[in-house]
């Protein structure tokens, strides 16, 4: 039992939740004697992949994970959403996501969190015992509150993220290095707030994971010149869950979790340029930067990652596709997007998604008409200006992935089987014994029996 259970005099079963953003369970799965500690918590917990959500990107998957709703509901689409009734694009931030989170859950049953490094939560909340801001953040200054958190923070020199633009030097050793300074510095204040022991919901995210696969997973699946380093950076992880785990408290239960799978990528897909050189979308001019200058012929837009707009009238500033012609309009799209092939004859998308197949909710009226789930290998972009061409390679080897999320709770009780993202909140506040509606979640609770 923790002090702050002696000081209450309670013993409230709690959680920790740690993050490994973008980890696919296959990796962890396949190698156990290089992660025995990922082993040994699938061995006497439970274990298994997951699916993330539509669409499988950290903007969205975030606020889903941690509100247990789709998007329609958190009102977060991606990392660039769309203003109603506009062209104007904006990036959602913490504010913006309109569903509670599960910290926010505890207060009415007089529950404390601990959040670090969530993405998609600055600015920092005021309702929690202590919050550093993840992914989007402008700095250690704004994002942590209280102001012991920041100055703790700022004197080990923690990074909200790794520098990503070192991973596109063809010589990847300095992003290594600032990877590992990344992950360790990470570990480092996690250590110290999980051994502060004043929380009922520990909440911590290691992003640097997803920055890693995004430039060394080709060299992981195909035997690539940095395939070593990538496995040492993951021995790292496994060693730092394995340390987590074992200083936890006996009622304390371990959560590890990624939100979304990886793959090896082989093609950027410039989404906006497929759909100009197929006659869907045109601009006023050719220095166009954004959907601002659309021209009003344009039939369908896209955002990233690989979400589809018609250009519908009554609901853009100057849609062109009348509201009887939407179905027949987005079908003929849709079976575009099902045919489009990529240089190698592989088809590009594994699957389209309709609007309505993905988003409910009070927010679903800046919801993407369709969703392209990528087949591997072929990471949807979009970019408005500078791509010519619709297949590119670029500086990243790896990309995201709906299928082969992972999911690790230390309690033989869950049973990971059929899961998805959606799943996991009601989860934990099942095990921390924290009442809901059952109709709260788009997801059910893992946990079997207790």
């Amino acid at each position: 039992m923790g002090l702050f259970d002696r000081l209450r005099g309670e013993d409230h079963p709690r959680v920790a939740f740690i993050g490994i953003d973008g980890v696919p369970f296959s990796l962890l799965e396949d190698h156990p004697e290089e992660f025995p500690n990922f082993a040994s918590l699938a061995s006497e917990g439970s274990a298994g992949a997951i699916d993330s959500i539509v669409p499988p990107e950290s903007s969205a998957c975030w606020p889903a994970l941690t509100t247990g709703v789709n998007p329609g509901e958190t009102g977060v689409y991606g990392f660039q959403d769309r203003e109603a009734g506009s062209y104007d694009t904006y990036v959602p931030m913490g504010q913006d996501v309109q569903a509670p989170r599960i910290w926010d859950r505890l207060e009415e049953n007089d529950r404390t969190a601990t959040v670090m490094n969530v993405p998609v939560t600055f600015p920092p909340q005021r309702n929690v015992t202590r919050m550093v801001s993840g992914f989007l953040s402008p700095g250690v200054d704004k994002a942590a509150h209280p102001d012991g958190l920041r100055d703790y923070l700022q004197s080990i020199d923690y990074a909200i993220d790794v520098n990503a633009k070192l991973g596109h030097k063809e010589d990847k050793s300095e992003f290594v290095e600032d990877a590992h300074d990344t992950i360790d510095t990470r570990f480092e204040a996690f250590s110290n707030y999980l051994e502060d022991d004043d929380w009922d919901l520990f909440f911590g995210v290691f992003m640097t994971t997803d920055r890693v696969n995004h430039f060394l997973f080709k060299d992981y699946e195909r035997d690539g010149p940095n395939k070593e380093a990538f496995m040492d950076f993951y021995r790292k992880v496994d060693d730092y869950i394995g340390r987590i785990r074992d200083s936890l408290d006996d009622n304390v239960t371990l959560v590890v979790a990624s939100d979304h799978g990886f793959t090896s990528l082989d093609y950027e897909v410039h989404c906006n340029a497929w759909l100009q050189e197929e006659g869907w979308l045109s601009f006023e001019d050719d220095d166009h930067d954004d959907l601002t200058d659309i021209a009003e012929e344009s039939r369908a837009y896209s955002l990233i990652p690989g979400r589809f707009y018609i250009n519908l009238e009554g609901r853009e500033p100057r849609g062109s596709v009348p509201q009887e012609e939407y179905e027949s309009t987005r079908d003929e799209l849709k079976a575009a997007l099902e045919s489009l092939e990529g240089p190698d004859g592989n088809p590009v998308c594994e699957r389209v998604v309709e609007k309505e197949d993905a988003f409910r909710g009070e927010h679903d009226d800046i919801a993407p008409d369709l969703v392209a789930i990528p087949s591997h290998g072929f990471d949807l972009k979009s970019g408005f200006k500078g791509h010519d061409e619709v297949f590119d390679v670029g500086p990243r080897n790896g990309m995201h992935s709906f299928d082969n999320a992972t999911l690790f709770v230390d309690d033989p009780s869950a049973s990971v089987t059929d899961a998805d993202l959606f799943d996991i909140a009601p989860t934990i506040l099942d095990l921390m014994d924290v009442d809901y509606g059952r109709t709260d979640f788009d997801g059910g609770s893992l946990v079997t029996s207790k």
